[in-house]
């Protein structure tokens, strides 16, 4: 087949949705005003779609690092880490990351993607064994597809599962490697860590948790579902990336294992891609001391996630199964999807659009990422924009849309931080008491 009818071939697939509205692989942003709003087609509009969590992309102290680092070092390294891409920054970042971490070492990767590739990849090889969530992101399939080691899936979020097919390798040469992840980014949902970490040591097998959605928005300190699980200690490898909570690029692996230095001579993701710009690391390291001393960041981001949440339940929208900062809304098809996606950005609200095959079980939705930078009055006018396009769309019942629960107060919250659980009686929460943040 050729590059013309390779091209034509996804054009049939994907012409039709096109054909309804925008292409979201062409959509951009004329201005960015701030972490939640940007100029889109001339108008302002709230950004839902962002994975800015805590709203550090525009964070005063930030920026001054980066602008003192350009100043200093110039835009760009031009060499890969293993060349001349090396400056005191990175190995300074690297040492404040294993230390956020409170583990011996860390190696910073380009790109949070090529964190998984590089990572997975060097660590399991030829006669292990990799078992990986089958709801596993991109990243993590094809680091997969890039070692050599067996690959086993077992059921998303099934511990007994897991269970199953690592009793199965018993008495098998190689290591067994356990990759999962903390917030999975399609539907918000959170790993049943404490069961898996039990099954790991059950059966002697290491694991590795890809933080990218719960660094900075799960746990006490911020470091993720590992500390708010208490089974840090279990984790032998965690992964992230700097493109969502720090608010930069760049990606990582941390880990007390010192033998995840090899990383550095094995790693062809690491050791083949140019290394991270001055301004870029010199923002990292800045962000993870706000993220380390900041808690009301995280706070503030739960409470919003529990009011937008909550607001969209009681219109009526079949969401994820769990509160997070990640809100799903799932709809009746790609079509509905594509529609609905188009009509919220005529109103002025801008969220993800995640249609099959890139879906867990073909599920059409529009995928939601909130910040804690969010005001109280953007969270109510994006729910009045979803409750009037829902119910334009016959998505909603027209009844709950004139009887919706918005940002207005309505008595205690329960928040979700390192696993304890505080009240504030000053924000707003709908009442789902026990509900906040575990699974329904």
């Amino acid at each position: 087949m050729s590059i013309e009818e390779k091209a034509q071939a996804v054009q049939k697939a994907f012409g039709a949705l096109k054909a309804l509205g925008r292409d979201p692989t062409r959509l951009e942003f004329e201005e960015v005003i701030s972490p939640t709003e940007a100029i889109l087609e001339g108008r302002r509009t709230i950004l839902l779609g962002t994975n800015n969590y805590l709203g550090m992309t525009f964070d005063a102290e930030c920026l001054a690092e980066a602008k003192a680092a350009i100043d200093r070092f110039g835009t760009g390294t031009t060499g890969s880490r293993i060349a001349n891409g090396t400056y005191g920054l990175h190995k300074a970042l690297e040492a404040r990351v294993a230390s956020f971490y409170g583990k011996k070492c860390a190696v910073v990767f380009s790109t949070g993607y090529a964190a998984n590739l590089g990572s997975i990849s060097a660590l399991a090889q030829q006669g292990d064994y990799l078992l990986i969530d089958a709801d596993s992101h991109a990243s993590i399939y094809d680091a997969c597809k890039l070692s050599s080691a067996e690959v086993i899936r077992f059921r998303h979020n099934d511990a007994e599962d897991l269970a199953r097919k690592l009793a199965r390798l018993e008495g098998k040469p190689g290591d067994k490697l356990v990759v999962t992840e903390g917030i999975y980014s399609m539907l918000g949902d959170t790993a049943p860590l404490k069961e898996i970490a039990e099954v790991k040591r059950r059966y002697g097998a290491y694991l590795m948790v890809d933080e990218a959605h719960s660094l900075g928005t799960l746990g006490a300190l911020g470091r993720g579902l590992c500390e708010q699980a208490d089974v840090e200690a279990d984790c032998d490898f965690i992964v992230g990336t700097f493109s969502k909570s720090v608010g930069t690029v760049g990606g990582f692996c941390v880990s007390d294992h010192e033998g995840v230095e090899i990383l550095r001579s094995i790693s062809r993701p690491y050791m083949f891609t140019a290394s991270l710009p001055p301004a870029v690391i010199a923002a990292a390291r800045q962000s993870f001391d706000q993220i380390e001393a900041r808690p009301d960041l995280r706070e503030q981001l739960w409470r919003n996630a529990r009011t937008f949440f909550d607001g969209l339940e009681a219109l009526g929208f079949d969401l994820g199964p769990e509160v997070s900062p990640v809100v799903a809304v799932k709809l009746p098809g790609k079509e509905t999807a594509v529609r609905f996606w188009n009509a919220l950005i005529e109103n002025g609200v801008y969220t993800n659009i995640a249609i099959p095959p890139s879906t867990p079980n073909a599920l059409s939705l529009l995928r939601s990422s909130i910040s804690a930078a969010h005001t109280r009055e953007q969270i109510a006018d994006a729910l009045d924009v979803f409750a009037r396009v829902g119910a334009e769309m016959e998505l909603i019942p027209a009844n709950k849309a004139d009887r919706r629960r918005l940002a207005a107060p309505q008595g205690a919250l329960r928040i979700v931080t390192g696993g304890a659980t505080s009240k504030s009686e000053a924000e707003p929460s709908a009442p789902r008491s026990e509900k906040a943040a575990v699974k329904r």
